[in-house]
């Protein structure tokens, strides 16, 4: 499974809407098989996901996300793991370990176990 996770200076970057630092993550048998940094680019949330799925991504880890954005990346087929945030390692680490729900990287100032603004409010992380 292919997973992007989008960094900067070693953390979560903290708005994916204009972050262009992905960490490609291949994973297999529960562990990292795979990594690759890489630049996605693109006007508008549509170009953006497009790059994403065209890499062969099934989920994206990255801190906030506007609600457009986040609708264009699961249409191409993406899962999303929005409002994460933390040290790039910690949270591959937490990826590896089914531990990313917990509370410690949660971005600060969103509610609920798992982040997905939705009109202003959290809602549970599908």
């Amino acid at each position: 499974m292919k997973i992007a996770v989008s960094h900067c200076q070693g953390r979560i970057s903290p708005v994916f809407d204009v972050s262009e630092n992905i960490l490609l993550i291949e994973l297999a048998d529960g562990r990292i098989e795979r990594r690759v940094h890489a630049m996605i680019s693109g006007v508008g949330p549509s170009a953006r996901a497009k790059a994403l799925s065209d890499l062969g991504i099934k989920m994206l880890v990255c801190g906030a996300i506007s609600g457009e954005q986040e609708a264009a990346v699961r249409n191409n087929g993406i899962d999303v793991a929005g409002f994460v945030c933390g040290d790039t390692e910690a949270v591959l680490d937490a990826i590896l370990n089914g531990k990313l729900s917990d509370t410690r990287y949660v971005m600060p100032g969103c509610c609920g176990r798992r982040r997905q603004m939705r009109r202003g409010a959290c809602a549970g992380f599908r």
